[in-house]
């Protein structure tokens, strides 16, 4: 007869399980079935046999078999170029599938858990003497492991100017293991993604037009010694893109292929033509929160050819020396000398500058902009850039980058269909900031007593108001007709507004009205990385720099425990606890009140004490960086 089950003592068997387990220092923790993975790897001598294959080819056959009647043929001579390029990097590279065990130790080879399985197997068949050689067999692996892992941890630490392989390091003595939500496997939502990031495509109907250049037009011509010098800066951890061309080999065989990527760009840029395969973007998409419920809760990373992507770096030199440098003083990005700190110090002098007088106060609107760089219309853009300047074969090259782009999102082992979109700019794109810059540089106030600061798409207007505030919305008012018009669109919800009121009368301030929808009105803002308050007091700025700070002496801690030299304690404290503290400071740090220099102060005593030498105090952080400024400009 079946008994029922007893809930007191399961309970207590549960009890006795986790005490004894305590006991033993036998935590009961949850684990993971081991995760299959594809990886490619590359022997040694890889590299090397890669140059030797490059420095061997004849490229001009390429040209040569793309060539009909005289005229190349763009597509085709690029897309055998990149072909063949992806075919030597599969002969020399090994792809490989290995076991991930997520619950695994770090020090932990495939020698030890060899080790355990055969204790466990003579554990089971009761082989006392096989128990007995195979434990003392994996107490030597085990100290082996071990003090290997030390050596390759210590090895994370001897070149101070890496901070990537010092956080690596970090991340190995703390066992950190980095947790990211992941993304649905539903099949129908790569292409729901897909129709959502291309949702403005619908709302463009501005045909993109080229325009037929001048005889005396002079065309962009790209010079070998400076493709190479930008191959070479390719960051090798960088992702690949749709071509599977990784940046590692577009820096190391940067010698061996210069010529012909010089030869294509110049082709390209003279025929104003972009090969489609530099065009395309496949997009991987992050969730911004652990709980996704709607598509915008996704966030979009876009991957493109990193041979496409030193192309446009090139362009973006040769149209910076063409702008005015006048252009859009209150747009502080792509500005020599010019940073956030630039920006933010011009929002408060022009605040505390009016504040001075009697009876005034200031309201400072802080708008958001709905997928700024998707929104672009390229025909729009082309007809500013000619404005300010740039020739029309430059132009007519930018429009068709802009246009007949192939999109596709990847989300596991799904992929949406390709669309084809023509309206926005590529996020991610080195060219995609400066062109909307370009963009919105006539975005200016109409009023004196107004002012519109920029910096990329951070758009903020600061209104100098005596009593009357007409000017202030009529300017906020020209604003939204003047997005309208370029096809941008304010999102009403994290638009805010700030009033900054010193006067003894004070007022309740009636909100904006943008599309029917009123403006909240806050007390404090995050503006560039700096909170800033109705008051102007910095202690919100600097209670978020401190609880910063102090996070990151923990590491500092770890690295000290791990018996690390003062040198590279020092080193990692300027880049990661002294960045924090001086990030920004010359804006906020000679406002501050004496209990929040102290507050600051403390974190640098103890890091001194952590280090065990001598640092600049918060105050000399300040001055060098006041003096450095002052250099600069």
């Amino acid at each position: 007869m079946a008994h029922a089950p007893d809930p007191v003592g399961e309970h207590r068997g549960l009890s006795w399980l986790a005490r004894r387990r305590r006991r033993r220092g036998r935590p009961i923790v949850r684990r993971s079935k081991p995760l299959l993975k594809q990886v490619r790897t590359w022997p040694a001598g890889a590299i090397s046999a890669l140059q030797d294959c490059f420095e061997q080819t004849t490229w001009i056959t390429f040209k040569e078999a793309a060539t009909d009647g005289g005229t190349v043929n763009l597509e085709e001579y690029t897309a055998s170029v990149t072909g063949y390029i992806s075919k030597c990097i599969d002969d020399v590279t090994v792809s490989k599938t290995i076991t991930t065990h997520p619950n695994q130790k770090p020090w932990m080879p495939a020698e030890v858990r060899m080790l355990l399985r055969t204790r466990d197997s003579a554990f089971r068949t009761g082989d006392r003497e096989a128990l007995r050689k195979t434990r003392a067999k994996l107490s030597r692996a085990i100290r082996e492991a071990k003090r290997a892992h030390a050596q390759r941890i210590h090895g994370h630490f001897k070149d101070t100017g890496d901070t990537r392989r010092m956080w690596e390091g970090i991340q190995a003595i703390t066992n950190y293991r980095k947790t990211s939500p992941s993304c649905d496997s539903d099949a129908i939502l790569p292409d729901a993604l897909n129709d959502f990031y291309a949702r403005f495509e619908a709302q463009n109907n501005v045909a993109a037009e080229k325009s037929i250049p001048p005889q005396n037009d002079q065309v962009l011509c790209l010079r070998a010694a400076d493709v190479r010098r930008t191959l070479r800066g390719v960051n090798p951890r960088k992702a690949a893109g749709p071509d599977n061309i990784p940046g590692r080999v577009l820096r190391e065989c940067a010698d061996q292929r210069a010529d012909v990527l010089t030869d294509i760009f110049n082709i390209s840029l003279n025929c104003t033509v972009v090969p489609t395969c530099f065009k395309t973007t496949t997009i991987v998409t992050v969730p911004k929160k652990p709980t996704v419920s709607c598509l915008n809760n996704y966030r979009s990373i876009a991957l493109t050819s990193i041979i496409m992507k030193c192309f446009k770096r090139l362009v973006m030199r040769h149209i910076k020396t063409q702008l005015p440098p006048s252009l859009d003083p209150l747009q502080f990005a792509y500005h020599p000398n010019c940073s956030t700190d630039d920006a933010i110090s011009t929002t408060l002098h022009l605040a505390l500058t009016h504040l001075d007088k009697k009876g005034t106060y200031v309201r400072m609107l802080f708008i958001d902009f709905s997928s700024a760089f998707n929104t672009i219309v390229p025909q729009h853009l082309i007809g500013r850039l000619s404005l300010l300047g740039l020739n029309t074969s430059l132009c007519n090259w930018i429009l068709d980058v802009l246009t007949g782009r192939p999109q596709s999102v990847w989300i596991g082992s799904s992929t949406s269909n390709t669309t084809t979109v023509s309206t926005g700019a590529p996020q991610g794109s080195v060219l995609s900031p400066l062109l909307f810059t370009l963009l919105t540089h006539d975005c200016a106030a109409m009023h004196s007593s107004n002012h519109i600061i920029k910096f990329t798409d951070d758009t903020t207007v600061v209104g100098l108001i005596n009593k009357d505030e007409s000017a202030y919305r009529e300017e906020v008012r020209e604003l939204v007709s003047w997005c309208k018009v370029n096809n941008l669109y304010l999102n009403v919800d994290k638009t805010k507004e700030m009033v900054v009121d010193f006067r003894r009368a004070r007022r309740d301030h009636s909100p904006l009205a943008i599309k029917g929808s009123s403006v909240e009105i806050i007390k404090n803002i995050k503006f560039l990385g700096v909170h800033i308050a109705e008051n102007l007091t910095w202690t919100l700025n600097t209670n978020s720099i401190t609880k910063r700070a102090q996070q990151r002496l923990y590491f500092l801690r770890k690295l000290r425990e791990a018996h690390l030299p003062s040198p590279i304690l020092t080193t990692f404290y300027r880049g990661t606890v002294k960045s924090i503290l001086s990030s920004c400071i010359i804006t906020w740090f000679g406002n501050c009140t004496a209990f929040d220099r102290k507050t600051l102060q403390r974190i640098v005593r103890t890091a001194e004490k952590i280090i065990g030498v001598s640092l600049p105090s918060i105050t000399n952080i300040y001055i060098t960086r006041c003096t450095l400024e002052s250099h600069q400009h």
